[in-house]
């Protein structure tokens, strides 16, 4: 199980800089545009414009059954929360998962953001530990020799700094041509043997965390995922690709130089 994925080339990774990249800008201008008061249907006209003003197509439109360009969880939702009428408010934890097919090729990102007009230290705290966890496993992909490591990196983090719960249900993934490839990436350790890190590995690591109780269920609508307990969540995720120079988060503005300086490892661009 999860042994098995289609590789990349260097230049199929350059490749997906693009939609990286794109997927990134939206992002960003979503991050400027969450104040109280806006809805979470604002925000998803927002990336939907961002990513086909610049060429691409929102590709979570693609997957069946879903319209949106976004996935917005705010507080006890956790994934997958459907975009609607609802207003944010002062103090609030939202977490907004997106992405952008360019050329074929496809970019996946989270972020959780404290909407601001209020202190909240609690749930700030469990963004950034959810944070931190993500560029542990982005880092044990550099480091490590299979992917285990990153999955004993993130829960090893976690551990250590908090008594947050880990979703064990949601995974990262594979992505390249589709959004969502083999093999599957945990956010703690495994007894299964998992692939070895690579060249043409190309995963989205994504923790989500919960304040409380990892235990879950799913909402009426069939998407959102929400806390049993009431408990607040976060997810931040990044696509990284694994190429013959090195490590590129292609997610990330910078290719991730910031965050991963802190480990010693400097990411290399890919060249086609």
């Amino acid at each position: 199980m999860g042994s098995s994925y289609t590789k990349k080339s260097d230049s199929d990774v350059a490749a997906m800089m693009a939609a990286g990249e794109l997927t990134a800008k939206a992002l960003a201008n979503l991050k400027q545009a969450i104040k109280p008061g806006v809805s979470t249907l604002e925000l998803d006209a927002i990336a939907e414009d961002t990513i086909r003003s610049n060429g691409g197509i929102p590709n979570f439109q693609l997957v069946p059954g879903y319209r949106h360009t976004i996935c917005a969880s705010i507080n006890d939702e956790i994934v997958h929360g459907i975009p609607s009428e609802k207003t944010l408010q002062a103090g609030d934890i939202i977490s907004i998962d997106c992405g952008a097919e360019v050329n074929g090729w496809n970019g996946d990102r989270a972020i959780t953001v404290i909407v601001p007009g209020a202190e909240n230290q609690s749930r700030q705290m469990l963004s950034d530990v959810t944070h931190g966890s993500l560029w542990e496993g982005i880092a044990a992909l550099y480091l490590g020799k299979r992917l285990n490591h990153v999955g004993v990196a993130i829960e090893s983090f976690v551990e250590k700094n908090s008594n947050y719960g880990i979703l064990e249900q949601y995974v990262g993934h594979g992505i390249g041509r589709s959004m969502h490839e083999a093999p599957p990436v945990y956010n703690f350790g495994v007894r299964e043997r998992l692939p070895k890190i690579s060249p043409g590995l190309v995963v989205a690591i994504e923790p989500m965390l919960t304040s409380g109780s990892p235990e879950t269920f799913v909402a009426e609508d069939d998407w959102t995922v929400k806390t049993t307990d009431g408990g607040d969540g976060a997810h931040w995720e990044h696509s990284i690709a694994v190429h013959s120079k090195g490590i590129w988060v292609l997610t990330a503005e910078d290719g991730g130089e910031t965050e991963l300086a802190k480990f010693g490892i400097k990411p290399i661009p890919p060249k086609g």
